[in-house]
């Protein structure tokens, strides 16, 4: 039995569900790209897969996660090393996990076509609209695997059903759509429906964070992470607000393409006076 997951910190939490329940045996790999951003253009080519790969090297100027080169994050080739496990062992099993997010249906919906040989051994579990107990007690609806205790992923797992032929055929048609309209970002409008965004869709969320006074970017970010109830990565909401900075809608102080704790910011349209040389950015 494999598992997907499409999260790092689930890697480590499918691992200790996997420690509670001998009949989950078997091993988690992760898909490592977040589909619901980004270019999506012939990413069955080597030309659209390194237009994606030189996007998220540009939006990933200054983070802390490394670019140097595209294995990294390359998902093509964890795929073809699934495909020649299911190839050389028969009664081998995926189990695709997916919480109720654009992020992981994203990853679902580009991963399936290249599964659809082996259709009857590809389980899913779309944990979305369930009921979960949290750690206080309390029912809540997770949005995130990740939100979801170890100990309740045992009842979840009852749930699991093998992909329909159905699927296989339809479930490609809505990847197909979300390629061709190639929008930067991608929201789930409920179920496994999704509904391209502009690029500038998370802007409001961070102007809401950004004050009238200066304050670290990097601080901007994680209130920005924290209080944003549909859930982006990091690497794209400081592209976003570096994009904010050179449309000079925030001024900047220190140097915005160093690491994320080299510049402070502020809202130019906040009540607070922003003085004229605060405006420039410096680079």
């Amino acid at each position: 039995m494999i598992h997907i997951v499409f999260n790092q910190v689930e890697v480590e939490l499918m691992k200790r569900v996997i420690d509670l329940d001998n009949d989950l045996q078997g091993s988690v790999v992760q898909i490592k790209d977040d589909f619901a951003v980004g270019p999506l253009s012939e990413l069955d080519t080597e030309e659209g897969w390194n237009a994606r790969v030189d996007w998220w090297k540009q939006i990933s100027a200054g983070s802390p996660y490394s670019m140097d080169t595209a294995d990294g994050f390359d998902d093509r080739k964890m795929v073809a090393a699934l495909v020649e496990q299911l190839k050389n062992d028969p009664e081998e099993s995926i189990w695709i996990w997916m919480g109720q997010n654009q992020h992981d249906v994203c990853g679902y919906y580009w991963l399936i076509p290249q599964l659809k040989a082996f259709q009857g051994r590809i389980m899913v579990l779309y944990l979305n609209n369930l009921p979960f107990i949290n750690e206080k007690g309390q029912i809540f609806y997770p949005s995130w695997l990740w939100e979801i205790q170890p100990k309740e992923f045992l009842k979840a797992k009852k749930l699991a059903r093998p992909v329909t032929l159905s699927e296989f055929e339809i479930d490609p048609d809505e990847w197909n759509k979300l390629v061709q309209e190639n929008s930067l970002v991608r929201m789930l409008e409920g179920g496994k429906k999704l509904a391209g965004k502009d690029e500038t869709f998370y802007d409001a969320e961070l102007l809401k964070n950004i004050t009238g006074e200066w304050q670290k970017a990097s601080r901007v970010l994680s209130n920005t992470l924290n209080r944003m109830k549909i859930k982006t990565g990091d690497v794209f909401i400081m592209w976003r607000l570096k994009e904010l900075i050179r449309a000079g809608k925030v001024s900047a102080e220190g140097t915005i393409d160093r690491d994320w704790k080299s510049f402070d910011v502020k809202n130019n349209s906040a009540k607070e006076a922003v003085p004229a040389e605060a405006d420039e950015i410096t680079e």
